[in-house]
C-alpha cells in the first residue's frame, strides 16, 4: 500500500515539473521575443535599456507599461537620440501621423489637412484645401482698387490722342509672405489725353 502511494506521489510530481518546465520555456520564447534588441529587458515590462542605434518604445496600457526596442517609431512619434538612451516621443496632437516634435505635426491622419505644424479638419480662413497633399495653402485675396491714375503717354498728361491709365491693389501680407498666388494686382486701360496743353505740356511729377 505505501509502495502504491508512493508512485502515485512521484506521478504528481512527475507532472508538476513538466508542467512548470512547459511555462518556463513558453516565458523564455515569449520573453526572448519581446526582448529583441535589448540589452537590459524585463519579463513584466519588456525592453528598458536598447542598443545604441535603436529607440526604446513605450507603450501604455492603463498604469501598465511595456518596453519594445525599434529601428524606426511608429506612426504618431518621433525619435529623439540621447546620451544614454534614444526614445520614441508620441506626438501631441493625436490627428498627427508623423511629427517632427510634440507640438509640430509633418503629416496629419486621414481627414485632417496640415497647415503651420497643426492639423485641422477644416482650412482656417484664408487657405484653401490640396487635395493631393492634405494640406492648407495660403489664398490671396487682394483689397480694393485705388481710384485709376492720370490718363498718361510717355510721361506725357496732355498733347497726345491716346494714353494709359493704371489703378493697383495690395495682396495680404500673410500672402506674400507665404508666396501664395494671387490674381492681378494691377490693371490699366487705354484713355482719350486731352490733345492740347492749356499752357504748355505737363510732365507727370
Amino acid at each position: 500500500m505505501q509502495w502504491i502511494i508512493f508512485m502515485l506521489l512521484l506521478f504528481i510530481s512527475s507532472v508538476e515539473m513538466l508542467t512548470q518546465n512547459r511555462w518556463k520555456k513558453q516565458a523564455s520564447a515569449s520573453l526572448l521575443e519581446n526582448c529583441t534588441g535589448c540589452i537590459l529587458c524585463s519579463e513584466d515590462n519588456g525592453c528598458i535599456t536598447c542598443h545604441h542605434r535603436l529607440f526604446l518604445l513605450i507603450w501604455r496600457d492603463g498604469i501598465r507599461q511595456f518596453g519594445m526596442c525599434v529601428h524606426t517609431c511608429p506612426p504618431g512619434y518621433f525619435g529623439v537620440r540621447g546620451l544614454e538612451v534614444n526614445r520614441c516621443t508620441k506626438c501631441r496632437s493625436p490627428s498627427c501621423l508623423s511629427c517632427f516634435s510634440r507640438d509640430f505635426c509633418m503629416k496629419c491622419k486621414d481627414k485632417f489637412y496640415l497647415y503651420k505644424g497643426q492639423c485641422f479638419r477644416q482650412c482656417p480662413p484664408n487657405t484653401a484645401a490640396q487635395p493631393g497633399s492634405r494640406e492648407c495653402k495660403e489664398t490671396c485675396e487682394p483689397g480694393p482698387w485705388s481710384e485709376w491714375s492720370a490718363c498718361t503717354h510717355e510721361t506725357r498728361t496732355c498733347g497726345c490722342k491716346w494714353g494709359v491709365e493704371t489703378r493697383v491693389r495690395e495682396a495680404p501680407e500673410a500672402a506674400r509672405e507665404e508666396g501664395a498666388a494671387c490674381p492681378a494686382l494691377q490693371e490699366s486701360r487705354r484713355c482719350r489725353m486731352k490733345k492740347h496743353c492749356p499752357g504748355g505740356e505737363h510732365p507727370v511729377g
